[in-house]
């Protein structure tokens, strides 16, 4: 039997639907008006790849915004409504809790910092189903780097070897946790379509598949 099942956040957990009209109220809530050129600054700077995943709170402040922190909490509230839960979650973290295997969570947090997405597992009633949470916001590594893995193995005092990795995306969830020793298994419940440029230990079509696998391991 695994000693713990490790989750990926985005697109495993949870999905962030997207919606343009976001940015401009996200925009409207954060700066208390609206204001189309800093939203078109926003864009350029946020939405390319010159941003290298540096600080939210440095791009905003690069950008010209006095109190970045009040400005993300108050974005951030706009797009919390646009998470989408995995319907099974909490019981399959509880399904895997129930049989003795630990339970955490392993995300890059980019571009909100590690205690917002804190913040959005608690109000989403998942962070209790959860033994630990690793952001890279906050350990300096983001996946696919083995450091990132390793500290929630040492967080929950196991062995890699005896970790299952659950995540949607074939480098960074995939590639990263088998590059440790982990057995992996690529989440397509909300991604389906996905390529599997790296072939996983496992597919889940559906949270029960990851039961399934740690059936199987046992």
């Amino acid at each position: 039997m695994p000693e713990a099942v490790l989750f990926d956040w985005g697109n495993t957990l949870v999905r962030l639907e997207w919606d343009d009209d976001c940015v401009e109220a996200g925009h409207r809530a954060a700066l208390g008006h609206d204001d189309p050129e800093f939203t078109a600054r926003w864009r350029r700077l946020l939405l390319g790849d010159a941003h290298g995943h540096r600080p939210y709170e440095e791009l905003l402040a690069e950008l010209g915004v006095e109190d970045p922190a009040v400005f993300i909490d108050r974005e951030h509230e706009i797009w919390r409504r646009q998470y989408v839960v995995l319907a099974s979650a909490a019981a399959l973290l509880e399904s895997l809790r129930d049989r003795g295997v630990q339970t955490g969570l392993v995300a890059n947090s980019w571009p909100d910092p590690a205690r917002l997405l804190r913040a959005d597992a608690d109000a989403l009633g998942l962070a209790a189903h959860l033994d630990a949470m690793v952001f890279s916001g906050e350990v300096g590594y983001r996946k696919p780097a083995p450091e990132i893995f390793l500290r929630a193995c040492e967080e929950l005092r196991v062995d890699p070897a005896q970790v299952v990795f659950v995540g949607d995306d074939p480098e960074r969830d995939v590639h990263g946790a088998s590059r440790v020793g982990m057995t992996t298994v690529q989440a397509l419940w909300f991604r389906a379509d996905e390529q599997r440029t790296i072939e996983p230990d496992f597919t889940a079509f559906a949270a029960v598949d990851v039961l399934n696998v740690v059936r199987r391991l046992a």
